[in-house]
């Protein structure tokens, strides 16, 4: 799995026009499912999305995570973080998961971090989305396992 992490003031994302979640401050998570991820690391994945310190403590070190801040969380499935593009000019898009697969395990992990914190939104998986957030920072990560 793959989970872009950007600190927000504020995100968003709808669809067709619709709101479908929203967040004030917190993280806005785009994650991607790979074909070679299973349930442990989907679960290694929520735990470190959920303790990641990149909020400022009282001497502006980063060194509070989500839960600490009393922050949200905003996730968003986005397929093509999985993308390869190592060679040529078009991402290959053999490394995702297969789209029910991606779909089961991207619930799976929306469901873990609801179970580990109270403030989870979501967009709608494989929907055309509209994201918008404001970037804190900005501070962005890209966290693999």
């Amino acid at each position: 799995m793959k989970v872009l992490i950007q600190r927000s003031r504020a995100a968003s994302v709808s669809v067709a026009g619709k709101l479908v979640g929203e967040i004030r401050s917190g993280l806005v998570l785009f994650a991607a499912v790979q074909k070679h991820d299973e349930p442990m690391s989907l679960e290694k994945m929520a735990e470190k999305v959920l303790s990641y310190r990149l909020f400022s403590d009282a001497d502006d070190k980063m060194n509070l995570n989500v839960k600490q801040v009393g922050g949200a969380l905003l996730v968003v499935s986005q397929f093509t973080l999985a993308a390869d593009t190592k060679k040529g000019l078009r991402p290959s898009f053999s490394c995702a998961a297969p789209p029910e697969l991606a779909r089961e395990y991207f619930d799976l992990f929306v469901s873990m971090l609801r179970e580990r914190h109270p403030m989870v939104e979501t967009g709608v998986f494989g929907a055309d989305m509209q994201v918008a957030l404001t970037n804190d920072g900005p501070v962005t990560f890209m966290l693999e396992n």
